[in-house]
């Protein structure tokens, strides 16, 4: 007997469910069962994630929880369903795509969707499992909850419980699955889905499903001669370009900003081969499939245009004019640039803008590129030096202390009108002392696959709050060992 059929055994989680994404109907997403897997095990649990979708820790913590989680079994109220889309990879058209290994629960009368990730097959898997694999769950529930503890918008994760059942990817792993939260998992591919099909009332329907919920304020205004939907394109690269600027400036890359992985909210989605950079190197390629480096650190910001452009050409036949829909990106030209400059000025602890800020930033960027010097490190130095620490500790970072000495004197004749308590504390809010870096996921996935999850649990503990201290635990925000940088991260998971 199927789960879905099993309705007796339906679990009731206390959650009032509200028509979510579903409720565009059937040419939206297919009617899928989560298949079960064998004997799970909790691998992590968000509390925090727990308590703002209204579940019991106590019950999540439980066989009952384990099971719903993993898609053993049913939760009383819901009918998974699989989306589809489209999307370029890689610059190039792909085609349909669509969920292949996620599945909606639904959608909270709170407004937040759940999803589980690896349960099983899909209408849209493309001859693959529907599986994730416990090393890949494991970096995206982290790198999730890191996000949100960094202020970044994200989807969030609740949990990841793990199998013995075997998945074969380059080689056997074992299975896991991951249930992410988000307000909403649409993409730019979906739009693109109908758009490429010449379905305009579905692309219709879809548009104003997301304007209703999203984006009221497209509608009614006076700009775009009222036009809702070139509005809504201008919202959407205005929260695009902001998420740039969040990213570059925290030294992340997401490695796979194919269309189909961009979220129509400006969250960060999807988290595949992503990395937080270790020495700093603007041209940094994390993801090892990609090998022209069209992802590369430095292409982001540049990637997200030309996936917005992709958005416009989607929405075209609802906007009606090109003009319109060119108008709508161009404020992603000045968003970006400010919302990035105001971000690095930030982690100098410099609350307003003043001439020569720009240069001062340059400068500094350049330096840490010419040595490759530890992104992170440096920034949670120099906070701690401004707030009364040895300025020996930035020096001793780089080769060129004529350089950062020069560099240091000009920055603090920039800062010198402002008392430094204001400096210290925009910096220290500003300049993370733990990110996810790959070493010390990789170090808690090698642990998991021996049955233990505690150096998951204190990852996620230090990521949830990054920039506090967390005496006890300067092991976790210290130089990534040698072999940190032979660390290979794909698009396989």
């Amino acid at each position: 007997m199927s789960i879905l059929a099993d309705e007796a055994h339906a679990v009731d989680l206390g959650l009032r469910w509200a028509p979510g994404f579903s409720a565009l109907g059937p040419e939206f997403f297919s009617e899928v069962e989560p298949r079960p897997l064998p004997d799970p095990y909790w691998v992590g649990r968000s509390l925090a994630m727990a308590r703002e979708l209204g579940l019991d820790p106590a019950w999540l913590d439980s066989a009952e929880g384990l099971a719903v989680f993993t898609g053993n079994l049913p939760i009383a109220g819901t009918r998974p369903t699989a989306s589809v889309y489209s999307g370029h990879q890689f610059g190039v058209w792909a085609g349909q795509l669509g969920d292949g290994r996620a599945l909606s629960l639904g959608t909270t009368a709170g407004g937040l969707e759940i999803q589980l990730k690896g349960a099983g097959p899909t209408p849209y898997s493309r001859m693959a499992d529907g599986r994730a694999v416990l090393r890949s769950s494991i970096r995206e529930f982290l790198c999730s909850e890191a996000m949100h503890g960094l202020g970044i918008p994200t989807t969030r994760a609740l949990c990841v419980t793990g199998s013995d059942a075997r998945v074969r990817r380059e080689t056997f792993e074992s299975a896991a699955v991951v249930t992410r939260v988000a307000p909403s998992f649409v993409r730019f591919g979906h739009f693109e889905h109908f758009a490429a099909a010449q379905r305009d009332d579905e692309l219709r329907a879809l548009a104003d499903f997301v304007i209703d919920r999203f984006y009221p304020e497209c509608r009614g205004g006076e700009r775009f001669g009222g036009n809702a939907y070139a509005a809504l394109l201008e919202a959407v690269s205005e929260r695009t370009a902001r998420l740039l600027a969040q990213w570059q400036a925290v030294g992340f890359c997401h490695g796979v900003m194919n269309t189909d992985n961009m979220s129509i909210l400006g969250l960060t989605i999807d988290y595949g081969p992503f990395q937080f950079l270790d020495g700093f190197d603007p041209r940094h390629i994390c993801n090892h499939s990609d090998a022209s480096g069209r992802y590369a650190f430095n292409q982001q910001p540049n990637v997200a245009y030309w996936n917005l452009y992709c958005l416009a050409q989607a929405l075209l036949p609802l906007i009606g004019e090109q003009e319109l829909a060119v108008a709508a990106l161009e404020s992603y030209k000045t968003v970006f640039p400010d919302a990035f400059e105001a971000r690095m000025r930030d982690k100098l602890g410099l609350a307003e803008g003043a001439p020569g800020d720009r240069a001062l930033l340059e400068g500094v960027l350049k330096l840490l590129a010419q040595e490759k010097v530890d992104y992170t490190i440096f920034w949670r130095r120099l906070s701690d030096m401004v707030a009364g620490g040895d300025p020996q500790a930035v020096r001793d970072l780089f080769i060129d202390r004529g350089g950062i000495d020069g560099w240091l004197a000009g920055y603090a004749e920039r800062r010198a009108t402002i008392p430094v308590a204001e400096v210290a504390a925009l910096m220290v809010k500003s300049n993370p002392k733990f990110v996810l870096r790959n070493h010390l996921g990789q170090e808690a996935i090698e642990a998991a696959e021996q049955k233990d999850f505690s150096g998951v649990a204190t990852l996620l503990a230090l990521l949830e709050t990054p920039f506090e201290d967390h005496p006890g635990h300067d092991a976790f925000a210290g130089f990534p060992p040698d072999w940190a940088s032979t660390i290979e991260i794909s698009c396989s998971s």
